[in-house]
């Protein structure tokens, strides 16, 4: 490798700071006959201890980041082997099998669908005589659809109205729609939610809450029904540039199978770069800026943007696919129907062809495999490594271990296992999720994201006050991070979770340096090739966050009490009523 984040972040540092089993054979979802892992560096069977250690982490993260897994893409035949390593690795711990069919899996059927970017176009006219020229695919618009019944669509002359925020928020006493109907129309939306831009505390302030994320903007615009639905994207409240957008939502695009074949939904969805969506609101005499200003303030109306319609014509090639989550558990001797929840997932982007970043290719590596090393294998390699220390004592509680898939796709494993629980969701005492942990080396703390939500938070700060550490909170909840991993899916069902992540105030360093470390990651490395392992990754703190993270899967197992989400959360009264009515 050219380059890899182990010195990207040390020169960062100096900079910023001036410091320096047996193998189990594919499941028939994998729909491969290739041996499976012979071909990896280091070939189950293995030998790892029930310690947490260095070396065993870094073996586990090598080889989940391996080429041999072509970047862990769902529902390939090289990709699924990471599911069936993962399985192998759970079986090979001591750990039994907790999938549908009493096996390791959970079989998530989905859709692979993949524009052509040359037979698909997106074109703006000014008048019902006037066709504008189309706009740049990757450069302008990045677009899809979620409709699964035909491989053309064409939306055609669709009138473009601005919706503010596109929220409908009642407890908020917000409805960007009042008074309007879209049906048939494009809804021009803006990112995040009006307590980002105003600052102050209208909504959450500056913490995002769900009205922000793109996922339940589209949601929206759906139950409205609108024909197109286009997100303008910012770097600063979307909490990445537009080379992420490029990079996740380009290529094919996995959704889980509808049961109308989407055809509720709208016809084109997609991203505007700001660049575009500045000339287009510009084109129909309109300033962007000071309707943005408009939008954050109470009592916004809808704006039509003139004579401007949208037509659109998708060619798209659609595969009926499979992925798998990976379930398995450990079985408690006192409450064995009483569950504590670690999730991890094990999902990436897989390999692409170049990709065009600010109009010129991306060559710089000799490949384009999206290893995600960061982002998942190291939450994967933990979920592994508090699995096989858990398995070497006995413990109270059962422990539920949950590798979703499709993690990157918009949570699609982990929905798809809030909605088809292998067990009920009420025999869940609590759950953590582990996701992305960047090799920072030891810090003086942890960042809780989405911190405040409930009483494991507690807990881990008892864990971490033993070991002279504390808790942070998420220090950009603007970015909405609680939203944007997979124990959301069970939250938003009531499940207590917590997102615990790497510190930011690093022993040798201090926070300018796991500052310059967490926005190195993100700006270089975060959904791109770059995401890569490096032998001379400083594993340490990783493995003191995962012993903590154990620490208080652990305890959860070891008690009986039941922690609950704070009150006023916005998932407490969904957990009251679901244990209540399970209780009657």
């Amino acid at each position: 490798m050219r380059k890899c984040l182990t010195l990207l972040i040390a020169c960062t540092f100096a900079m910023a700071c001036d410091h320096r089993p047996e193998s189990l054979s594919p499941s028939p979802a994998a729909e491969t006959n290739a041996a499976p892992f012979t071909d990896l560096p280091h070939p189950l069977p293995m030998s790892t201890s029930p310690g947490l250690t260095e070396t065993d982490l870094r073996t586990r993260i090598r080889i989940l980041a391996d080429d041999a897994f072509q970047g862990r893409a769902p529902g390939t035949e090289i990709g699924e082997r990471t599911a069936d390593w993962i399985a192998a690795e759970l079986e090979r711990i001591g750990v039994t099998p907790a999938g549908s069919h009493d096996d390791w899996y959970q079989t998530v059927s989905m859709t692979e669908q993949t524009l052509d970017p040359v037979a698909s176009e997106f074109r703006i006219s000014t008048g019902p005589m006037l066709e504008g020229e189309p706009l740049s695919l990757g450069e302008d618009l990045v677009m899809w659809t979620k409709q699964q019944g035909s491989s053309e669509l064409q939306l055609t002359e669709s009138e473009l109205v601005f919706v503010g925020y596109g929220i409908v928020a009642p407890e908020y006493d917000w409805d960007d729609y009042a008074g309007l109907d879209v049906t048939g129309k494009t809804v021009v939306m803006l990112v995040n939610d009006p307590g980002y831009a105003r600052g102050d505390n209208l909504f959450k302030g500056r913490a995002m809450t769900y009205y922000g994320r793109w996922t339940y903007k589209y949601e929206e615009a759906t139950r409205q029904g609108a024909a197109g639905a286009l997100i303008i994207h910012e770097t600063a409240p979307a909490a990445y540039g537009w080379n992420v957008v490029e990079n996740s939502w380009s290529g094919p695009q996995a959704s889980l199978i509808l049961e109308d074949e989407g055809s509720h939904r709208p016809i084109v969805e997609g991203w505007l770069s700001y660049n575009a969506a500045e000339e287009l609101f510009a084109t129909a005499g309109l300033d962007l800026e000071r309707l943005k200003e408009a939008a954050a303030r109470p009592g916004f109306r809808p704006v039509d943007m003139g004579e401007l319609t949208a037509s659109a014509n998708l060619v798209q090639d659609i595969a009926i696919k499979s992925s798998r989550n990976v379930l398995g558990q450990l079985i408690g001797s006192q409450r064995p129907d009483e569950y504590v929840l670690v999730t991890a997932h094990w999902d990436h982007l897989g390999k692409k062809t170049a990709q065009r970043t600010g109009g010129r290719t991306e060559d710089f590596y000799r490949d384009q495999i999206y290893n995600g090393a960061v982002d998942n294998a190291t939450g994967t390699s933990a979920l592994l490594e508090i699995a096989e220390a858990l398995a070497a004592t006995p413990l109270e509680r059962s422990v539920l271990f949950l590798a979703p898939t499709l993690e990157e796709s918009g949570l699609l494993g982990s929905a798809y296992y809030a909605e088809h629980p292998t067990i009920p969701l009420t025999s869940i005492v609590a759950g953590l999720n582990i996701d992305g942990l960047i090799p920072l080396g030891p810090t003086h703390d942890m960042v809780v994201v989405g911190y405040g939500s409930s009483e494991l938070e507690e807990i881990l700060e008892d864990v971490l006050s033993q070991k002279g550490r504390h808790i942070v909170p998420d220090q950009k909840p603007e970015a909405g991070y609680f939203y944007r991993s997979d124990h959301i899916s069970l939250a938003k069902k009531g499940v207590p979770m917590l997102y615990p992540d790497n510190g930011i105030d690093a022993r040798d360093g201090g926070v300018a340096a796991g500052d310059a470390a967490t926005l190195a990651y993100r700006a270089q490395a975060y959904h791109k090739p770059m995401d890569e392992y490096d032998d001379d990754w400083d594993l340490s703190g990783m493995i003191e966050d995962i012993s903590a993270m154990h620490d208080v899967v652990r305890h959860l197992a070891m008690t009986d009490a039941w922690p609950t989400w704070y009150p006023g959360n916005e998932f407490e009264a969904v957990r009251q009523n679901s244990l209540a009515d399970a209780r009657r």
